[in-house]
């Protein structure tokens, strides 16, 4: 829906009024918006957000992207409404362009229709983009189907918690008890008990069966199963609060059969990972894929090399060489970005063949319009099984009098290039970048979390990453970490936690994201049960 014209009687405002977005981020797990949304949300100067929109998604926000937390929940003061229309206006007017970014589906109990009508009024443009719904997210990641042939082919929506100017309910629980199969019951924490006897009393058998579910899609979910007559004391007794919606009726027991969110290997645990933030994505999609929570604090950051003019020979010299051999997609970044700069691109590596010291700098590679010629088995960890599968490429003889270029980091292990440098090959080591220590932001996040005891495990990319948080942890370094299970991505990572002091628990079988949070799954596989949850009913 867009509004481009002023309703009859709006004042007229200047032709750089830029519109609104009003937004569903979805119920919680941020990889559950909408591509349009994401699109929308990239574009805004302003972004106002509610409190159950996920950090994730607000990370998509342009980097000169204004946040603004607004804070909405059930029951907030209508002045705080009042507030959010008159932000939305005002940058709109001044020609910024404003996202209201909201939790679940904007019009779906969400106040949505009427920031619109207040936009619309102001002459103000807009667009609504839908989100995924709470109530589907919930019922689906909690096993059970709101609809369902032989269960239910009918369901209503109802909020437990209206517009405080109303001076009574609209509902008529005469007919809303019964009218429907299925009840999804909104913001009815507060009255669990009352609204069950509301059903009660106007026909609903008290053993109908009942689910609430806490923290719809996310890590922390919780689902409590039972009756209209006991679910109140069940969600007591496991200690649910908001947000959570009530789901009442028969497909609730779907639940028995069809859960699949909350039995995953992970679930429910939180997991710091440490790698740069351009590179966390990943581990933390794969982590999420296990059921984690994934907390990204960056342990390193990598920048430009102490002098650029050692890259700038070696790509003028680049049709030259025999091999030129990644060992990150650090690596490959830094090599594009040069030739970019030059205005070349990957024809610029002429006849030289290409390495790459794993998949994931293969895959780099391959986006830049390169496919290596050569990629070590996964066993290939370090320098010298690197070395090993380069020589084997190379023959018997092949490595006599090769010109070998090995653009890298700074400071790295010298395994690779002695190895080949005594095989009789002419190595150029050259430098593309330098890692860093992170951020002070990153370091006081990381010290909180640890005096805090929220995480359950940490992961270790390398060895700089162990370097980091052990520096920044201090002298406790080694207690705090024991409080947590170890996952390193590789052997020598592991030595590298060792001879700090650390204890390392798990250790990828191979040097990849997979490799490491199978293997962390493996050692922290979560019971299929909740054992924060009273037994379901029979």
């Amino acid at each position: 829906m867009r509004a481009d014209a002023s309703p009859e009687g709006a004042t007229a405002h200047p032709a750089t009024v830029a519109p609104v977005y009003l937004l569903g981020a979805g119920p919680g797990d941020p990889e559950l918006i909408t591509v349009r949304a994401l699109r929308r949300l990239r574009e805004a100067d302003v972004v106002l957000y509610d409190a159950l929109v996920h950090p994730d998604v607000l990370a998509e926000c342009r980097p000169d992207a204004e946040q603004v937390f607004v804070g909405k929940r059930a029951g907030a003061p209508s002045a705080r409404q009042a507030r959010i229309n008159e932000r939305m206006v005002q940058e709109a007017r001044a020609g910024r362009t404003v996202a209201r970014l909201k939790g679940g589906d904007p019009y779906l109990f969400g106040r949505g229709s009427e920031e619109a009508e207040v936009l619309a009024a102001a002459g103000v443009p807009f667009e609504v983009i839908p989100g995924v719904p709470s109530p589907l997210a919930a019922a689906a990641y909690a096993g059970i189907s709101l609809t369902h042939r032989d269960l239910a082919s009918s369901v209503a929506y109802v909020t437990a918690t209206e517009s405080v100017v109303k001076d009574r309910t609209s509902h008529d629980w005469a007919k809303l008890a019964t009218a429907t199969q299925t009840l999804v019951i909104f913001m009815g924490m507060r009255k669990v008990d009352t609204l069950m006897s509301l059903l009660v009393e106007h026909g609903r058998p008290p053993t109908t069966p009942v689910a609430v579910v806490q923290w719809a899609s996310l890590p922390r979910q919780r689902t409590v199963t039972g009756t209209v007559a006991d679910i109140s004391a069940r969600v007591e007794q496991a200690g649910l609060s908001m947000p959570a919606l009530i789901l009442v009726g028969e497909v609730t027991r779907l639940r028995r059969s069809l859960r699949w969110f909350d039995t995953r290997p992970l679930f429910g645990k939180r997991v710091l990972v440490t790698r740069s933030s351009h590179q966390g994505g990943p581990t933390a999609a794969a982590l999420r894929d296990a059921g984690a929570e994934p907390v990204l604090v960056p342990m390193l950051r990598f920048g430009p090399p102490a002098s650029t003019a050692p890259l700038a020979s070696a790509l003028e010299r680049l049709p030259g060489y025999d091999w030129v051999v990644f060992t990150s997609r650090n690596a490959v970044d830094a090599v594009f970005e040069a030739l970019d700069a030059r205005g070349e691109d990957a024809r610029r590596f002429g006849r030289a063949r290409v390495a790459a010291v794993g998949e994931r700098t293969a895959e780099a590679l391959g986006a830049r319009g390169i496919r290596a010629d050569l990629v070590p088995p996964p066993g290939a960890s370090d320098g010298d099984g690197v070395a090993d599968a380069l020589l084997e490429a190379l023959g018997p003889d092949g490595a006599s009098a090769a010109r070998v270029l090995l653009p890298r980091a700074e400071v790295a292990r010298d395994a690779l290039p002695r190895r080949l440098s005594a095989a009789s090959a002419e190595v150029d080591v050259v430098p593309v970048y330098r890692t860093l220590p992170p951020e002070p932001a990153a370091i006081d996040r990381l010290r909180a979390l640890f005096a805090e005891g929220s995480l359950d495990a940490i992961t270790f990319t390398s060895s700089s990453t162990v370097r980091h948080v052990v520096d920044a942890l201090g002298l406790d370094a080694p207690a705090l970490l024991s409080r947590v299970v170890v996952a390193s991505i590789g052997s020598l990572t592991t030595a590298t936690a060792e001879r700090l002091g650390v204890r390392v628990d798990v250790t990828a079988a191979t040097p990849s994201t997979d490799a490491l949070v199978d293997a962390l799954a493996r050692a922290m596989a979560a019971p299929a049960a909740d054992p924060s949850a009273p037994p379901e009913p029979r």
